[in-house]
């Protein structure tokens, strides 16, 4: 009989020292333990604060970055997730014969504890999950909507007789918070691929909000950095600040026993038990308060017990020899990935491969990161203009296949000139369309689970609750989301043309969460064996560094470590190109001034920003032996599976 054993990396000693990882013995050897810890890489510390940060409009703290950490080989099954705890309650759920979705909620449930600045069950998820036994893709939405009774203005003022703007900013008032869904997407997951019981899944959370954890760096530097937002709300300060004001620090143990109330209520009666009820009842009063000068908000119990997760048609597009599966809209992640990737495939980008290919991936030659770059921006036009929720606003042709036909991305192609930055990208014309581009709005608050379990099943699923920390507002033990400032707050453009991520009444605002899975593709062109998932959280630029790990794995031929470890780069539609200058092979000081590869990029037309990367990519790869796993040296992330 095969005897396995159980490893991760990502995490750091510091995080064993401080409590942060329980539970699970030395993987230094000896006989077999479930989910062991192989402790790597050094510790993850907060960045300071700038002075005069916008938390409304600037991402999650950036983390440092975990120089030289491996890759984790393992046998069967394995689970990259943002925090260690999470890793290690999905790797025991796959341990113990559970399937991929099954990992999924005790992993989702992990995360809101301890990572509740980036996701929770009051925020909302996109999932793409792979059944071996169907070979079949499906995509979940569960993306929060705007309340029954939100007007197009909803988010400008507080009302067509009285035009302030809401307070104390839009964010922090209660009409931001849009009904979540990342609940109801796993009840529908678990109920269509679980197979341990819906109330074994909560355990490992509710015992961890009853006996406490330690607050992690990358956790405390963002408590730190929001608690003058945090205390505004009594249930947020009493659960982040001190008694004085000042914010908890690392290490400090946190119990949660709202939370753990909150988890037994619903592993016992299922999400009901949070769309209706007693917990609706609580959402709806804390959005609607007005406490300490805030706008309230217009939940309602029927917008809660009405929320429906809903399956979507999966995004599949060829690349090169790989099929490459995300999500449709309401996400613009699987179709901006999908159009980047199409203008690529009109280069010869495996001829670029970066230089000095190391454990942290190397530093990407100037060519390669200007071709990406251009056909980003190119992508993210057309993104811009033509993507949102398509039950509001159809896409051109009524098919994301007008966007992403193979002629039209090779014209697209055609405008990327060599050694000649375009600064910024016209979208496509599409004839007529009485819709205008809006400005994008942050999505700062996400996470990212990837997993494979021993059945041959995977999934991606990226989670989130908008902004770190959300509306700010705690109730019952979580966050919840501000995801309705995903929306343009203008309805309409300067000439009055209509945006097409306006905010209307049950809509879903446009994301940008790029869950990805990649499969072979046969010779006659038909889906293959499943090869790799990935994903990330930071906002619009999810799709660069979704873009970024497939090429490095998939042009470029780099293990998962590698891939998610290499220098960030990329660029929306604007004339800054980014490169992170967090890594290690990236000369930040003095703005970048000294850096070969910013000052090429510089000398072709890029207006170049090293300013810290804030990724959390994970990606697991298939080979020969089995899957290789990796997680992002700029967050906390671990790798956990078996090995033989």
């Amino acid at each position: 009989m095969r005897r396995t054993r159980h490893i991760w990396a990502g995490a750091t000693a510091a995080l064993l020292a401080a409590g942060v990882l329980t539970g699970c013995s030395s993987g230094s050897g000896g006989a077999a333990q479930a989910c062991a810890d192989s402790p790597n890489g050094t510790p993850v510390a907060a960045a300071p604060t700038a002075a005069g940060t916008d938390l409304a409009t600037n991402p999650e703290i950036a983390s440092g970055y975990r120089d030289g950490m491996q890759p984790v080989r393992t046998g069967t099954y394995s689970v990259s997730a943002a925090n260690p705890l999470a890793t290690q309650a999905a790797c025991r759920v796959l341990a113990d014969g559970g399937t991929a979705a099954d990992a999924l909620v005790a992993a989702q449930m992990v995360l809101g504890l301890v990572e509740p600045q980036a996701s929770g069950i009051g925020g909302g998820a996109f999932l793409m999950y792979y059944d071996a036994a169907s070979r079949s893709v499906d995509a979940y939405d569960g993306r929060e909507v705007a309340p029954a009774s939100a007007t197009e203005n909803y988010l400008r003022w507080v009302s067509d007789t009285d035009r302030t703007v809401p307070q104390p900013n839009t964010r922090a008032s209660g009409r931001s918070i849009g009904v979540p869904g990342a609940l109801r997407l796993l009840e529908l997951a678990h109920s269509e691929h679980g197979r341990q019981p819906w109330r074994d899944l909560f355990t490992p959370a509710i015992d961890l909000a009853d006996r406490g954890f330690a607050i992690s760096p990358r956790m405390a530097g963002q408590i730190a950095e929001s608690a003058p937002d945090l205390a505004r709300d009594e249930n947020a300060k009493a659960y982040f600040l001190r008694p004085d004001g000042t914010p908890k620090p690392a290490g400090t143990t946190l119990t949660n026993p709202a939370m753990a109330k909150t988890l037994g209520a619903i592993a016992s009666d299922g999400p009901n038990a949070f769309y209706t009820g007693a917990i609706a009842q609580d959402i709806v009063d804390a959005a609607a308060t007005a406490s300490g000068g805030r706008t309230p908000g217009q939940i309602s119990l029927a917008d809660l017990a009405g929320y429906q997760a809903k399956k979507r048609t999966a995004l599949c597009t060829d690349y090169r020899d790989h099929q490459v599966c995300g999500m449709p809209n309401p996400s613009s992640g699987g179709i901006t990935v999908a159009a980047t990737l199409g203008i690529l495939q009109n280069f010869d980008l495996p001829t670029l491969p970066p230089d000095t290919i190391d454990g942290n991936g190397g530093k990407p030659k100037a060519e390669a990161v200007h071709l990406i770059s251009e056909a980003e921006r190119l992508a993210y036009a057309d993104r811009d203009k033509y993507v949102a929720d398509s039950d509001f606003v159809p896409l051109p042709g009524n098919s994301p296949d007008t966007l992403l036909n193979g002629d039209y991305l090779k014209q697209r192609a055609a405008r990327i000139q060599p050694n000649r930055a375009m600064g910024t990208a016209q979208p496509g014309d599409f004839g007529p369309v009485p819709l205008g581009t809006g400005p994008q709005q942050p999505e700062h608050g996400t996470s990212h689970i990837s997993v494979v379990d021993k059945y041959g099943n995977a999934a991606a699923l990226t989670t989130t609750v908008e902004s770190a920390f959300g509306s700010f507002h705690v109730v019952d033990g979580f966050v919840l989301n501000n995801q309705l400032t995903d929306f343009s707050t203008a309805p309409a453009a300067a000439d009055g043309t209509p945006l097409a991520n306006r905010l209307q009444p049950g809509k879903r605002p446009r994301s940008s969460m790029s869950p990805t899975l990649v499969f072979d593709r046969g010779a006659d062109g038909a889906r293959g064996q499943l090869t790799a998932v990935t994903g990330s959280p930071g906002g619009s630029v999810i799709i660069q560094f979704v873009v970024k790990s497939l090429v490095n794995m998939l042009d470029w031929k780099l293990d998962p470590q590698q891939a998610v470890s290499g220098v960030a780069f990329g660029a929306a539609n604007t004339a800054t190109t980014g490169v992170g200058g967090e890594h290690p092979a990236i000369d930040a000081t003095d703005k970048g001034d000294h850096d070969p590869l910013v000052r090429k990029l510089r000398e072709w037309g890029h207006q170049v920003s090293v300013d810290p990367q804030t990724s959390g990519l994970s990606a697991l790869h298939r080979d020969d032996q089995g899957w290789i796993g990796g997680a992002d040296p700029r967050r906390e992330g671990a790798v956990m599976g078996d090995t033989k």
